[in-house]
């Protein structure tokens, strides 16, 4: 098919000559990592791997992954895959899975990751929207056989299933099979000399939920990957001898910006989990002496609250700990820096590439680091981080786009810069992310503050998201879904607090004059339509009617607020 190019030759041209962007590839990224240390441990498996996918977990070094990465390259290339073509990944956060991101990208396959949560509603979307010709999966996740619902599909553009373990329904390549016959990886080398990488072209489609029903594709390329990793890189001030522990899901930009990538430009050690399980996270941090990791605010909080659970594990490895997804409380900031020494990081960010992070370094007191975040170009503050050269910051009052320039006043924050990604897929079907002037429009509200006007403070979010343990749920599509029950004639989908996840999902539903509806007929009709369990409403409330504003809009802050 050949590579895809994102960006315009001039942006190119004016973040290259800016030394903004360079010349790196995440392909060559990572050869470099292999030819500075190929015997140190580069990647360790989810301990509770063989429960999950039923095979051990594994510890790689930086050769073993490369060879992995060679061989599994070598596979797809024998199947016809090569620069250009997208390919569904629907794994684990497993060895395999890095190896098989780093085998489609020496090829210019790109890659379109999907959470194992998803079902076939979800994966049919998608696949159709980016135009899947292959899906790698695996056969049996936490026993629900994930290659047979692919293979079941009507994909017009799917050639090629291909998945890892036993048991695999016809039609469905076993990758265990295929790597364990001989490989030739001269001929992956051939190929990608003969098809060079330019790091303008995409390498993944990520995907965001918005508050469309229909989710968007996020295309990235290498360059603006490796600008948003660097940001996530500089503020807990990575080196080779830290340990990561990632418990996101590497399918989206806190998978991806916040410890992969990073990972993978420092050289350091990478520790795998998933899905969160909070004895076998906490056993890693001491069993792989964890330096840093990331958690829900959701998460921190309850553990600063359950000191009898931290006594039963040894933390004293972990010095910073990346949170964000909601707003930080103060005091959670305040108790993990005195009761334990750990530097809690602010994180804001987006797949579109906003991402602003409060490090302990520069904004030592834990009450400012919760409430703000750096506002980069203020005349006379200077921040470490690159984004401080790179990134351009508006505040823009909704109503008069005009600029907002005094503290206290919440506008819409919008950004440029060259780790804004290019537009969405088939982007001229859709509205503009940018603004006449061709900032990222975040859809997220902040006002200026600090006695300098150095700081932003995020206020409230305008998309209609409901934010489940760290995964992203529209209300718009559950609602559509929702709605199509015979008993439902109105329907608004909004998030209440949960001490682990952040938030549930709560359906507020008005009803068909003498119907009823219970939660759990509800969600069995929901489970009828496919779609991911963990979109399914956790709480019901039926009223009269919705509460709505002048215009008709329902007001969703009163149903938060009642729920």
């Amino acid at each position: 098919m050949g590579a895809r190019k994102l960006h315009p030759p001039a942006r190119v041209a004016e973040y290259t000559a800016a030394g903004w962007w360079g010349d790196d590839t995440l392909d060559a990224l990572f050869r470099e990592r292999v030819r500075e240390a190929p015997d140190r441990l580069a990647i360790v498996d989810p301990a509770n791997k063989a429960d999950l996918v039923g095979r051990p977990p594994r510890r790689l070094t930086w050769a073993e992954l490369d060879a992995e990465a060679g061989r599994l390259a070598a596979v797809l290339l024998r199947h016809g895959l090569g620069q250009g073509d997208v390919v569904g990944v629907q794994l684990p956060n497993t060895v395999e899975q890095v190896a098989l991101y780093l085998a489609c990208w020496r090829l210019g396959v790109i890659v379109s990751p999907l959470p194992v949560q998803y079902r076939e509603h979800e994966t049919t979307q998608l696949a159709r929207l980016a135009g899947f010709v292959a899906h790698v999966t695996v056969a049996d996740f936490g026993g629900r056989p994930i290659a047979a619902e692919v293979a079941g599909l009507d994909l017009p553009d799917l050639r090629l299933v291909l998945a890892y373990g036993d048991d695999l329904p016809p039609g469905v390549v076993s990758l265990d099979a295929e790597l364990a016959e001989p490989c030739d990886v001269s001929e992956v080398a051939a190929y990608a000399a003969a098809h060079p990488a330019d790091p303008n072209d995409c390498v993944t489609i990520c995907w965001t939920s918005g508050t469309e029903s229909t989710p968007k594709g996020v295309p990235r390329c290498h360059n603006d990957w490796l600008a948003i990793a660097a940001v996530c890189r500089d503020a807990p001030r990575m080196t080779r001898d830290d340990v990561l522990l990632n418990p996101f899901p590497v399918v989206n930009m806190a998978g991806f910006a916040g410890i992969f990538l990073p990972w993978l430009t420092v050289g350091c050690v990478f520790v795998q989990h998933h899905p969160f399980d909070l004895p076998t996270f906490l056993g890693q941090v001491q069993r792989e002496r964890v330096t840093y990791t990331v958690a829900a605010p959701a998460l921190l909080n309850m553990l600063l609250a359950r000191e009898d659970v931290l006594k039963t594990v040894d933390i004293s490895s972990l010095t910073r700990i990346g949170s964000g997804s909601a707003p930080l409380s103060p005091a959670m900031v305040r108790g993990w820096q005195e009761r334990h020494g750990i530097g809690v990081i602010n994180f804001f960010g987006s797949n579109e590439g906003a991402g602003m992070l409060t490090d302990p370094y520069e904004v030592p007191d834990p009450d400012d680091r919760a409430r703000y975040f750096p506002r980069y170009g203020v005349p006379g503050v200077r921040w470490a981080a690159r984004a401080n050269e790179w990134t351009t910051m508006r505040v823009v009052d909704l109503l008069t786009e005009e600029d907002i320039t005094e503290p206290g006043r919440p506008g819409e924050l919008r950004l440029k810069g060259p780790q804004i990604f290019a537009g969405y897929l088939n982007g001229s079907e859709l509205a503009s992310p940018f603004d006449e002037r061709g900032f990222l429009k975040s859809g997220d509200i902040f006002e200026i503050a600090g006695d300098r006007g150095q700081f932003i403070r995020y206020v409230d979010r305008a998309k209609d998201l409901v934010i489940r343990g760290g995964m992203n749920i529209a209300a718009a599509e559950l609602e559509g879904l929702i709605a199509q029950h015979p008993a439902v004639t109105e329907v608004a989908v909004v998030g209440y607090p949960d001490q682990v996840l952040g938030e549930r999902i709560c359906a507020v539903a008005v009803l068909a004059e003498g119907a009823t509806l219970t939660l759990e007929e509800l969600v069995e009709f929901l489970r009828g339509l496919h779609i991911a369990s963990y979109k399914l409403p956790e709480r019901l409330e039926i009223r009269d009617a919705l509460p709505r504003n002048p215009v008709g809009k329902i007001l969703k802050r009163e149903l938060r607020a009642s729920v």
